[in-house]
């Protein structure tokens, strides 16, 4: 009896280690076959919900999990620099807004990585132009008359969501355009702005569509501006600065897909091919679109020349306005 008894528990142990065995492999294939989206924000905003979009369609277009990461900090460097220091194996890729890479380098301050340098991009992923919206009760219909009353005399004062922010950015480029003198006002986030706004205290704001479209369409913002080359879609009674005789007035916080340097090219192109079918497919178009966002895949040549274009854009304003990292 006891020599049966010790043969089943060294049976049972066998099968056992033999089970532990076979599921290692398995365990080890199922960690190598994750994608990770970094974003460089907390979950809620607007990168992470572009990145939850289109999580699911790239996983199934890859054949593989995707999943989205939050890593935040320091206005998304510190994801950033987790993807430039990763692996080139396009198992870690990095959505990124304008800012992280094509405004923050010339801001003075420190970066742990240079975006062209340590990253490849991968594809720009949407385009997000900022809207010039103010209180309800301004007296303002268009940023046309608002900027003819800045010449006037008006002493107008413009809130935005920190220094060297987008919609900071996107003050200074109407001042140097119009040559105008609106006073840049930096909150600690877009939230108080906004509600600055709303109650009159700041005579306007630029801000991301997404970040504002659900006031706008509550009537509690009234938008007067696009930064765009065309008009909104969700917003098409809203003219142009262009139309509006103020060309140059152009502020896009678009996000984009980039991998750690090293990547294969060919990688790098058969994931900004599959990219490129999600944001294709009319269920994800239409869902950031009813977000605000605009579906806006591009090669990774393309997306490289954007990069370069808008560095040295936001750099040259920068340095005219002085503009200096808080």
């Amino acid at each position: 009896m006891r020599t049966i008894s010790k043969t089943r528990r060294a049976l049972t142990l066998g099968s056992a280690l033999a089970a532990l065995m076979s599921a290692l492999p398995l365990a080890a294939y199922a960690q190598q076959n994750v994608t990770r989206i970094v974003v460089g924000f907390p979950p809620g905003g607007t990168l992470d919900f572009v990145a939850r979009t289109i999580a699911q369609g790239l996983g199934n277009e890859l054949g593989q999990q995707v999943i989205v990461e939050n890593k935040a900090g320091a206005n998304g460097i510190i994801g950033g620099q987790s993807v430039a220091h990763a692996a080139p194996d396009m198992r870690t890729l990095w959505l990124s807004s304008v800012g992280a890479v094509a405004i923050t380098p010339s801001l003075g301050g420190q970066m742990p990585f240079d975006p062209e340098r340590d990253l490849v991009p991968v594809s720009l992923v949407v385009r997000n132009v900022e809207v010039l919206v103010v209180s309800p009760s301004s007296s303002y219909k268009t940023a046309g008359e608002l900027v003819a009353a800045a010449r006037k005399g008006a002493d107008l004062k413009f809130a935005s969501s920190g220094t060297g922010s987008v919609p900071h950015l996107a003050i200074e480029l109407l001042n140097d355009v119009a040559k105008l003198h609106i006073l840049h006002v930096p909150y600690k986030g877009g939230g108080p702005a906004v509600t600055d706004v709303m109650a009159g205290h700041v005579d306007g704001y630029f801000s991301d569509i997404p970040g504002v479209i659900g006031l706008i369409k509550g009537g509690k913002l009234k938008p007067i501006g696009i930064t765009g080359p065309r008009r909104h879609p969700l917003l098409p009674q809203v003219r142009t600065f262009d139309e509006m005789g103020l060309p140059g007035v152009e502020a896009d916080n678009w996000n984009a897909l980039f991998a750690p340097k090293g990547s294969s090219a060919a990688d790098v192109a058969r994931v900004g091919a599959a990219l490129r079918r999600v944001l294709s497919k009319d269920s994800v178009k239409a869902m950031l679109e009813a977000s605000g966002a605009e579906a806006s895949p591009s090669s990774s040549a393309e997306m490289a020349a954007l990069l370069k274009t808008d560095s040295a854009k936001w750099a040259r304003l920068i340095k005219v306005k002085n503009i200096k990292a808080d």
